[in-house]
């Protein structure tokens, strides 16, 4: 069940004001139902391995730059902040402090430690904190910058588990240049978690709907420097940056670890307990994406969604035409009762949001996103002229669309005893093979 705090009714009345008493009914609804993760406690390693990654020998070194730009930092979370660096495994690292404040706090604090990693940055004046982060950036040394807020902290094996895979790449004879993590929220005193957020592998559309990236990221710091922080995205200067970055790699050289390193303090002024307060940030995220669009020259426009932070990208000629990569598009199947009936599959042909209301967003909102899939389901696939042979030579028979409807599979020519989750995964399993992407859209619905 989910939170019941002042928070959370402040979330909910800003909700209704944007969405209407229908929508929040629903939202209200799924909130008290089952939370996945409810029972979550993040448990640090074990102190004999901590110990063992801190002894263990590296092929080749790598030194990890973290960039922090400060203003006017509680003193608390602050120390916090800097202990969370210092007792990393992994210690070939050095912390950048770009501080801004007004006051002298932040100096004094960062002053008070006597290693020589912690570099402290002093600002003339707040650029904000695009330009902030910048002037950290100029001033890094380390083969990789890793982006970590003020009042935030970092699991003791953050750096190891960036190393562990960095190194596994480059004996594979390729580079990791984008690197994330796993998440979760801690509350004001840094003594509880909540709220992980469990990332799935990149996924191009999904990143085009939410900044599920978000921390821990780390980058190569040549391609960082490269793109740089841009003030005008102040609030979602990381979504701006991560996709710019994303742009500039093959889906290759972005790499996911599954595990918590990165923790998100909530507190009454920070954005994870309270969204409305940076409202502005949301703004500029749907203009990041949109910038991206352009970059790419898809003729595409952004819209918000009903939850802050989530947006829909809306194609205006058919994804099938702007995207050519794109082969299959899927929709979402739903029962008499309208539960999720079928749709999306993962590689083992499990179905993705099973028994889910069609209306009810699931985990991070995912079951209402645009996402790349393994597989969608024949009965509701739309397919690109250029993937028809496939989808043709996977079934025997010869491609031939729905009335009215040239791209979309008619399904009905398929004998009845069809088992149509076998055949879907059939079909997608050798798109992939010929080097097409498949996307499911949850806002193409229908009963079958």
């Amino acid at each position: 069940m989910g939170k019941f705090n002042s928070a959370n009714i402040k979330k909910t009345i800003h909700y209704m004001k944007r969405n209407g008493l229908r929508d929040t009914y629903l939202a209200a609804l799924e909130r008290l139902g089952p939370n996945p993760y409810a029972a979550y406690r993040y448990k640090q390693p074990e102190e004999d391995v901590l110990k063992a990654q801190r002894v263990k020998t590296w092929e080749t070194d790598v030194v990890f730059s973290i960039l922090v730009p400060a203003y006017n930092t509680k003193e608390q979370y602050l120390r916090e902040m800097i202990d969370s660096v210092l007792a990393q495994t992994y210690g070939r690292l050095e912390l950048l402090v770009a501080d801004a404040s007004a006051e002298t706090g932040v100096r004094r604090t960062v002053k008070s430690y006597r290693d020589e990693r912690v570099r402290y940055i002093r600002l003339t004046e707040n650029g904000g904190i695009s330009e902030n982060t910048n002037a950290a950036l100029r001033e890094a040394t380390g083969d990789y910058v890793v982006l970590l807020d003020h009042d935030d902290l970092l699991t003791p094996d953050a750096l190891f588990e960036m190393m562990v895979q960095i190194t596994k790449r480059k004996q594979q004879g390729t580079e990791a240049v984008i690197l994330y993590s796993d998440e979760d929220k801690c509350d004001e005193n840094g003594a509880t978690y909540y709220d992980p957020h469990i990332k799935p592998e990149f996924n191009l559309d999904l990143i085009l709907s939410n900044n599920y990236i978000c921390h821990l990221l780390v980058m190569q710091t040549a391609l960082a420097r490269e793109l740089g922080f841009r003030k005008e995205y102040d609030g979602a200067q990381d979504f701006d940056f991560v996709l710019r970055g994303i742009a500039a790699v093959t889906p290759q050289a972005i790499l996911h670890i599954p595990k918590v390193l990165y923790h998100w303090r909530c507190h009454a002024g920070s954005t994870a307990e309270n969204p409305e307060s940076k409202r502005y940030a949301y703004e500029a995220g749907g203009r990041a994406i949109a910038d991206f669009l352009n970059r790419a020259n898809w003729q595409a426009r952004v819209s918000p969604m009903k939850h802050l932070g989530f947006y829909r990208v809306e194609y205006q000629p058919d994804i099938l035409t702007v995207r050519k990569r794109v082969g299959a598009v899927g929709g979402k199947i739903v029962d008499a009762r309208n539960k999720i009936a079928g749709g999306i599959y993962d590689e083992k042909g499990r179905l993705l949001y099973e028994r889910l209301h069609r209306d009810f967003g699931g985990y991070m909102h995912r079951a209402s996103l645009r996402q790349q899939a393994y597989a969608v389901d024949i009965r509701l696939m739309r397919v690109a002229q250029e993937a028809r042979p496939v989808v043709a030579g996977v079934l025997g028979i010869p491609f031939q669309g729905m009335p009215k409807e040239e791209a979309r599979f008619d399904f009905r020519r398929l004998p009845e005893e069809t088992d149509y989750v076998a055949v879907s995964m059939a079909v997608c399993r050798e798109l992939h093979k010929q080097g097409f992407e498949i996307v499911w859209d949850p806002q193409w619905v229908e009963g079958i």
